[in-house]
């Protein structure tokens, strides 16, 4: 997909060593304002659940999704949380030695 120069692009990361890397550094500052990054924290295992909340959802609403503008795909993604919401299923945290 080829965006518009005009606009920034918001990239959200881990910290893998790839993503922080003197190399892709050097190549971002090429590019002055065309990116804006925020990192997940280091020790951020709970954003796994968070991770395969938005895979799920990519999944199954916006996977091949055509939409005429920002408010149509923000609509989209509204109902789907609703309907989420609408049809709670629990889930019980066991720590990983517990039987």
């Amino acid at each position: 997909m080829v965006y518009s120069h005009e606009l920034r692009i918001q990239i959200i990361l881990d910290n893998h060593s790839a993503h922080i890397s003197k190399e892709t550094n050097a190549y971002l500052a090429t590019l002055p304002e065309r990116f804006e990054f925020t990192f997940t924290p280091k020790h951020g295992s709970w954003l796994n659940v968070i991770e395969s909340f938005f895979a799920k959802m990519t999944k199954q609403v916006l996977r091949h999704l055509r939409v005429k503008s920002k408010e149509e795909l923000k609509q989209r993604i509204e109902l789907y949380l609703e309907e989420v919401n609408n049809n709670p299923v629990p889930h019980h945290w066991k720590y990983g030695l517990e039987r």
